[in-house]
């Protein structure tokens, strides 16, 4: 199973006004908030841009590394984490969009799209392309935190 949260780290900011919350496994996701909600709220966010952000640019995926003690686990959102599980199931294979392609009957084009973070695809479609690689979709429902 890919684990498909992250670990985040929040710090009291310098003038005690707020907490600054980053994340181990991605450097260029920074951002705060002024209470701890508020900060695991922005952390979300900012959590989406990154990744969105290095699939956009066809950027290594850092597989999530596991939380020490302190941090906070910030899934990835419902929208985005078929993509990035499919993103990262692709990379371990070693298969190309065009491989995928050729393995789901349609063009390159299609799976581009279905790897853009700005654009829907069905999720019966994400689930196709993820099986073609070798992973299948599992949901769970879990107690909110």
């Amino acid at each position: 199973m890919i684990p498909i949260s992250y670990p985040a780290t929040l710090k009291q900011d310098i003038r005690g006004k707020g907490y600054v919350v980053n994340f181990p496994d991605l450097p260029e996701a920074l951002t705060d908030g002024r209470t701890v909600p508020e900060a695991l709220t922005e952390a979300a966010d900012c959590l989406q841009e990154a990744l969105a952000g290095r699939l956009v640019h066809k950027q290594d995926l850092p597989t999530p590394s596991r939380p020490r003690r302190g941090q906070y686990l910030v899934p990835v959102a419902l929208y985005l984490a078929p993509k990035v599980a499919l993103y990262l199931a692709m990379r371990e294979a070693g298969v190309t969009n065009s491989a995928l392609a050729r393995r789901l009957k349609c063009s390159e084009t299609i799976i581009r799209r279905m790897l853009n973070p700005r654009r829907h695809t069905r999720a019966e479609r994400l689930q196709e392309a993820l099986e073609a690689v070798g992973r299948r979709i599992v949901v769970a429902v879990d107690d909110a935190a």
